[in-house]
């Protein structure tokens, strides 16, 4: 599972399957979904893309494993659920994870992908996992946006191109 979640052999721009890369990731984090919280995948019929397989997938794991922190947080919430939406348009594709978690005040929202924001704990989060995860997004030519307002849960929509100038890496 690790060696399928870090793809060390595939440092390499790759045509990738970002399903496999999503399913790599909630394994890793099979201990930490409790009964509490469900996963549900609607996974649409989308396209591999050239992207660095094991980057994307550190993305996936960051975002995850916040909306995981969110709902664990909520001792009292019921009903604990992330769900996962994929689907190609307009020659992207766009990854949805939402999370029914407390959601994120405004004045945090413009914060988030700053480096070594936190909202977490010391010892907890060195606020480096969605400021990383951001630049891996600019970097294969896509965009990270978020949504979300306080007790509503928040929805990250990752949108990456399926063609894209990385692509030409995949040939040299």
């Amino acid at each position: 599972s690790l060696r399928n979640f870090s793809r060390l052999d595939e440092a390499q721009v790759k045509a990738c399957d970002l399903h496999e890369g999503l399913e790599s990731t909630l394994l890793l984090l099979n201990h930490r979904l409790t009964s509490q919280v469900e996963v549900v995948r609607k996974y649409g019929n989308i396209p591999d893309i050239a992207c660095h397989p094991a980057q994307i997938n550190q993305v996936f794991m960051n975002i995850l494993s916040n909306a995981i922190d969110a709902l664990l947080e909520r001792e009292d919430q019921l009903n604990k659920k992330i769900l996962i939406v994929t689907e190609s348009q307009y020659e992207q594709v766009l990854i949805r994870i939402y999370d029914n978690g407390g959601g994120i005040p405004p004045e945090i929202l413009g914060k988030l992908f700053d480096p070594f924001f936190t909202t977490k704990p010391v010892g907890k989060g060195t606020g480096l996992g969605l400021a990383i995860s951001y630049k891996i997004i600019e970097k294969h030519q896509g965009k990270i946006q978020v949504h979300s307002s306080a007790g509503e849960g928040t929805e990250f929509v990752i949108t990456l191109p399926l063609q894209s100038s990385i692509e030409s890496e995949i040939q040299n």
